[in-house]
């Protein structure tokens, strides 16, 4: 047995591992410049960590002011594209010419309270509108168009040219035009008109006299021979378009699709224009090489479906549309195909005679010799807007109507419902006063 007493001595072993482990523990001494080679190490050490670490800040800081710059240079971007020049914005003056806006006032859309949506096209959508300052109802045509594309920007900009180079009472008139508050839509702001010749025609029960057609008629060709004179081709004469107000005036409205020799003096044009029912065959068959003339073939249409008060050639497509324009006019010669330059393959069945008389029947005979020469399909036999007005049609009895015998149609129900209790109102106030008149002749009389 070992003895209690005996002191213990470990190996030395572990005394060398207690004494590392001591070591390791204890606290660091302040790194001086008077350091140890392995102080020196440490301070290195940091330095490098320091040196990375401000590098990679620059590196970020670098990034963010290239960001920053892309920003300022997209804001600057924008500022100049949504930027005024004399109150219209830089877009709309980069692309009309001056002179075009030196006669308007820019004004916002904010300038008038929108009373509700009436018309809906391709490109654009109408509201019927009162102008804040003067009380005055108008029309906003809202014109759809992308900023930042320059062709759909020029699309636009022709329309106003257009339309300020007309002034005639039987075309719609420029009366401004208006920019949202962002600037990213333009509003074209004319008269308001109350109804089209759609809705005329398509009266139920009702159709139009002889010198009621006569009149819209030579309105409508007052209208064609203005903008022919102007160099401005419609190229959508329809009775859509063709715009009604309350004492008669036939206005033409939407220019929309219009094109004027003034902005592009020759072809190829496009032939994806005018409606379907209303289009000229040399369109139909592809031809990009056309004048008035196609003005005239819708004029022509539009005649003949004031007098059956339907359209006379409602086609589905256009094939369908040809084969109705060759039944009533007959098969083309083949000298047609090259003194119009059509190109196309398609020919109609030979055996199309011509069928004017058959399906115009009840029509006046002045009526008829009018619509063989609109409708005729050699486009340089249609005439001209002031030959058709000196045609026997508008000089036969009966003659044109005063613009007061025309029918009267409201655009709307309530304008119907004002005038309605106008009339009860003046009919009470006759009632009133012929019940006073009567009372006092009874005194009188006792």
């Amino acid at each position: 047995m070992g003895c209690v007493n005996t002191k213990y001595t470990p190996p030395r072993r572990n005394a060398e591992r207690l004494k590392r482990n001591k070591e390791q523990h204890a606290p660091k001494p302040i790194i001086t410049t008077h350091s140890s080679n392995k102080h020196v190490d440490v301070l290195e050490d940091k330095e490098i960590r320091d040196n990375t670490s401000s590098k990679v800040e620059a590196v970020a800081t670098n990034d963010d002011k290239s960001h920053e710059l892309a920003n300022a240079s997209e804001e600057k971007n924008n500022t100049a594209r949504y930027e005024f020049v004399e109150g219209w914005p830089k877009w709309l003056v980069d692309n009309i010419p001056p002179n075009v806006l030196a006669s308007l006032v820019p004004k916002s859309v904010d300038s008038y309270d929108k009373l509700g949506k009436v018309g809906r096209g391709t490109y654009s959508n109408v509201y019927k509108a009162r102008d804040k300052d003067t009380g005055k109802i108008v029309a906003l045509k809202k014109v759809r168009f992308d900023t930042s594309d320059p062709e759909s920007i020029k699309f636009m900009a022709r329309e106003i040219m257009i339309l300020q180079a007309l002034d005639h009472p039987n075309v719609m008139k420029l009366e401004g035009l208006a920019t949202s508050r962002m600037q990213y839509s333009l509003y074209i702001v004319f008269d308001y008109m109350h109804s089209d010749l759609t809705r005329i025609i398509s009266r139920p029960g009702e159709k139009l006299t002889e010198p009621q057609i006569k009149c819209y008629m030579k309105q409508l060709l007052l209208g064609l021979q203005h903008c022919h004179k102007r160099g401005v081709m419609h190229r959508d004469i329809k009775p859509s378009n063709l715009l009604v107000d309350k004492k008669g005036v036939l206005k033409i409205a939407d220019f929309g699709l219009a094109n004027s020799f003034a902005i592009k003096p020759e072809g190829p044009f496009t032939n994806r224009v005018v409606t379907l029912w209303y289009r000229a065959p040399e369109l139909l068959l592809g031809s990009t090489d056309y004048g008035y003339e196609i003005d005239l073939w819708s004029a022509g249409c539009l005649l003949a479906e004031m007098f059956l008060g339907r359209p006379i050639m409602p086609g589905r497509t256009e094939v369908e549309q040809l084969h109705m324009i060759f039944k009533l006019c007959g098969s083309p010669s083949a000298d047609y195909w090259i003194k119009m330059k059509l190109m196309t393959s398609f020919r109609p069945p030979p055996h199309y005679k011509a069928n004017y008389e058959e399906n115009f029947k009840d029509f006046p005979s002045s009526a008829c010799a009018l619509l063989a020469t609109l409708l005729d399909l050699d486009s340089y036999s249609r005439g001209t807007a002031a030959s058709a007005l000196e045609s026997e049609f508008f000089t036969s009895s009966p003659l044109a109507c005063d613009l007061s015998a025309l029918p009267v149609i409201y655009k709307d129900d309530g304008e119907r419902s004002q005038t309605k209790r106008r009339k009860r109102y003046a009919i009470s106030l006759e009632l009133r006063s012929f019940v006073f008149h009567t009372s006092v002749n009874q005194i009188m009389c006792y």
